[in-house]
């Protein structure tokens, strides 16, 4: 297999509600260190919220594994503080394959002092984008039935064809919202 083209297309810079500057990227292979720097800044709620358990530390080994996307059948979008020069990661949206070629499972993970400044609403939109051009219509995600955050965006912004509620976990697909029609 040969190694997939990282798609310098998916980078861009971007302004959140704060003024803080971000950089939106592809994952790269050697941002697994800075997976597992970002789940130790997460606090427990947060990393709950992600990951559904709470461990003392991101295996290294899972790290590497979310590092290492294909670019097509498996992206991770990150962001880093654009003022920052070690890139560090705060902030990451990611599809996963699932049995269906067009169905992709996503999940959204925001470190605690960056969220509620659009930086979650800014990586759906540019990761939904980018699961499109690559054929993937329909999205999946399993989200904690208390996480209002996400449950909120999820349905704000992408048109949900069906919800249920199992053990306390919401299981939402949906597929991206059409534009509104310009005015006029």
């Amino acid at each position: 297999m040969t190694p997939a083209t990282y798609p310098t297309e998916l980078e861009n810079d971007a302004t959140l509600t704060n003024g803080a500057r971000v950089r939106v990227r592809p994952i790269r292979a050697d941002d697994a260190l800075r997976l597992v720097s970002m789940y130790d800044r997460l606090s427990r709620h947060t990393a709950y919220q992600r990951f559904f358990t709470v461990m003392r530390r991101l295996p290294p080994d899972w790290a590497q594994f979310l590092a290492n996307v294909d670019y097509q059948r498996r992206l991770a979008l990150v962001a880093d503080p654009a003022e920052s020069g070690e890139h560090e990661i705060v902030a990451v949206a990611r599809y996963e394959p699932t049995d269906d070629p067009h169905v992709a499972e996503v999940a959204f993970v925001v470190q605690d002092g960056w969220q509620e400044l659009g930086l979650g609403t800014m990586l759906l939109g540019d990761l939904l984008r980018a699961a499109t051009a690559r054929g993937i219509t329909r999205f999946r995600a399993w989200v904690l039935a208390d996480n209002r955050r996400m449950l909120d965006l999820l349905t704000r912004f992408t048109d949900v064809r069906s919800r249920r509620l199992d053990s306390g976990v919401v299981e939402l697909e949906f597929v991206p919202r059409a534009p509104a029609p310009p005015a006029g």
